[in-house]
């Protein structure tokens, strides 16, 4: 046996939590129980011991806006988050269209990080929303989904067609719903806009652009994952939509669940994302859809910005947060204050996920690849600059406390954060 972990509370995300030692061997679970003396062993007592979670929509800032990230950085920033595991979307600079800058991400991601990440391809060529990307070379080359990011279509019908070449290609769409017409202003259209005088992104701007997508996914049976969804209206139509038998998952990204628009009052950058943040009802029904699982993942939607990127007046600002490190912290004061179970937040970070990739999921059964995460529920931290891996520091959460932090990572077996805190031979 290479080693054993000792004492932590397992978490699976399958409503069963116990106490167990577990053997890692060759990279993979090799043996439950309890450890025989004397073996090479660490003491995880008061941590828990999960499945390494897996991010849906992360943003690297490579290649493209080096001043932003790195996948060096960035790659870092998920271990320190509990990440193994990132989907990196297709808007890259340039765009993710061809198998050479495809190559080029797995190439550097593998030199940078043991973390796997899985490159979504355009489903148009330099995501322009008219001509067809050559989305078989990209398949091959290795991406494991298509999306058109949060850039428009022409039209509907070439959407269509694009859909129909996925299908052909036996590829998941990935989909932001938002439809550009709509989406011309910069913070969600209630009161606190109307206050601020900015310009205003109706809760329709999504809802529309949804339907539409949805009508399509139906006509050509095309699998589908509908990402960092923000309105009541959204989970609405997903409840139809399996309703109706639709091949189609979703996430929400984390922010979503606990801020709303009123923490752009006075004009505060750091809570300028894409999609705006929401009114109270859409955080409670998005938090009742994961609850419920019509949203099955919480996703990141990870995207550093360098701190002039915030210094402009609100509207000119760049829409985004560094949100990867936060994640468990921000999940488990959810925890904390009864909106979400434990066993369910587990199971949005690590397994949902995973069957939206089509991956198995990590049962921690001896066999199971050891990609593993070990997080002490009791510590808390600061999240201050200098806490953080990422290069971007652009969180509204910064100088809060979090309750919640991760210790270490396994990735097949192999420990990813030096010196993690908790751990003692």
């Amino acid at each position: 046996m290479d080693i054993w972990l000792c004492g932590a509370s397992l978490e699976t995300g399958d409503g069963v939590t116990q106490s167990m030692d577990i053997g890692i061997k060759h990279g993979k679970i090799a043996a439950l129980g309890s450890m025989p003396g004397g073996a090479h062993h660490l003491d995880c007592t008061h941590l828990t011991l999960a499945p390494a979670f897996t991010d849906l929509s992360a943003r690297l800032r490579e290649p493209g806006d080096r001043e932003h990230g790195s996948i060096v950085t960035e790659t870092a920033a998920a271990l320190a988050g509990g990440f193994a595991q990132l989907v990196l979307p297709p808007d890259t600079r340039p765009v993710m269209d061809t198998p050479a800058i495809v190559a080029l991400v797995l190439e550097r991601a593998a030199a940078a990080s043991k973390v796997r990440v899985f490159p979504l391809g355009a489903l148009t060529r330099g995501l322009d929303g008219q001509s067809l990307a050559n989305m078989a070379a990209l398949k091959a080359a290795g991406c494991i989904a298509v999306s058109q990011a949060r850039r428009p279509m022409a039209s509907a019908e070439t959407l269509l067609r694009c859909l129909e070449y996925a299908a052909g290609q036996g590829l998941k769409v990935f989909f932001s719903p938002e439809d550009a017409s709509l989406a011309q202003g910069c913070a969600h259209d209630g009161f606190m806009a109307s206050r601020l005088g900015l310009p205003g992104i109706p809760s329709s701007a999504e809802t529309v652009a949804m339907a539409t997508q949805l009508l399509l996914v139906a006509q050509t049976g095309i699998q589908a994952h509908f990402g960092q969804l923000s309105t009541a209206g959204s989970v609405m139509l997903l409840r139809w939509a399996r309703s109706q038998g639709l091949p189609v998952t979703a996430d929400v990204s984390m922010h979503q669940l606990h801020l709303t628009d009123e923490s752009i009052d006075g004009f505060n950058a750091m809570a300028h994302v894409r999609p705006p943040l929401r009114s109270e009802s859409d955080r409670q029904a998005l938090l009742e859809g994961v609850r419920e699982g019509t949203i099955d993942a919480i996703c990141s939607d990870h995207q550093p910005l360098d701190a002039s990127a915030k210094l402009a007046p609100f509207a000119a600002t760049m829409p985004g947060m560094s949100t990867l490190e936060t994640m468990l912290g921000l999940g488990l004061r959810l925890v904390r204050s009864g909106e979400l179970s434990r066993t369910r937040l587990v199971d949005a970070l690590a397994q949902a996920p995973r069957r939206v990739l089509g991956q198995a999921t990590c049962s921690l059964c001896v066999g199971d690849v050891a990609d593993l995460v070990a997080f002490d529920e009791r510590l808390s931290w600061q999240v201050f600059p200098e806490m953080l891996r990422s290069h971007g520091h652009n969180t509204p959460f910064l100088g809060q406390t979090l309750q919640g932090k991760v210790v270490q990572v396994w990735v097949e077996g192999q420990p990813q954060i030096k010196g993690g805190p908790g751990l003692a031979v």
